[in-house]
């Protein structure tokens, strides 16, 4: 098992994470409600673009306009999470991996839902269920998260809030497409656990959206940026 820089020492980033998610009680409580109402309002205002979305979804290519995935959330629960398909719908006849540079299973829409990210917006759905936050971790799949957790150590962590549809590793880096680019992102997700607060969530809530309207979002093997 390989052991990420922020997760030398375990136990201390352990206690860490326990003492800061232990004194944030009120902060999560409310983080809840605000999580239910954003979503709601988000689901209403964006509902035109949606439609749109799906409607382009489904005249490019054949399939499903939703693509539906089992996902892992807060205290190793499963969950359904909800995206628009950007891929064809046979992209995993040879089992699950990871997304890749000039994805050739990736549909005609499917690149530019990706790129822009336009293709997570149902998970404000998960939002209002209150499976998902607005910003956290990003959820990963059951066999992932097997994997992942035997080869890096500290792993299980960032299961200790609710996923999110943004959050630091989103902003600061780039889609995993390898062991590494995991390992980056397990450095952003526990340095979020152990500082989470409103700011922190408006900043990041801010960030992406300035990178969707400026276009600097990550794709498949885009570069990290540094922190700001």
């Amino acid at each position: 098992m390989e052991t990420h820089p922020l997760t030398r020492s375990l136990q201390k980033t352990d206690r860490a994470i326990d003492s800061s998610l232990s004194r944030r009680e009120r902060y999560f409580l409310t983080k809840n409600l605000f999580d239910w109402c954003a979503s709601a309002i988000g689901l209403t205002i964006l509902s035109p673009v949606m439609i749109l979305v799906g409607l382009a979804v489904k005249l490019t290519s054949p399939g499903p306009v939703f693509y539906r995935q089992l996902r892992v959330g807060i205290g190793n629960r499963p969950f359904m999470i909800y995206k628009f398909r950007s891929m064809r719908v046979d992209a995993e006849k040879n089992g699950a991996q990871w997304a890749r540079r000039n994805d050739p299973r990736v549909t005609p829409v499917g690149g530019f839902l990706r790129r822009t990210h336009l293709d997570e917006l149902p998970q404000l759905i998960n939002v209002l269920k209150g499976e998902m936050s607005l910003v956290g971790p990003r959820p990963e799949r059951p066999i992932f998260v097997s994997e992942l957790s035997q080869k890096i150590e500290g792993y299980p962590l960032r299961l200790r809030v609710k996923p999110g549809i943004t959050g630091l590793a989103q902003v600061y880096h780039r889609y995993d497409e390898s062991l590494e680019d995991v390992k980056i992102k397990l450095d952003w997700d526990l340095r979020y656990l152990e500082t989470c607060g409103f700011l922190v969530d408006i900043k990041i809530i801010w960030n992406t959206f300035w990178s969707l309207v400026s276009g600097r979002t990550h794709d498949v093997g885009a570069a990290s940026r540094p922190v700001s």
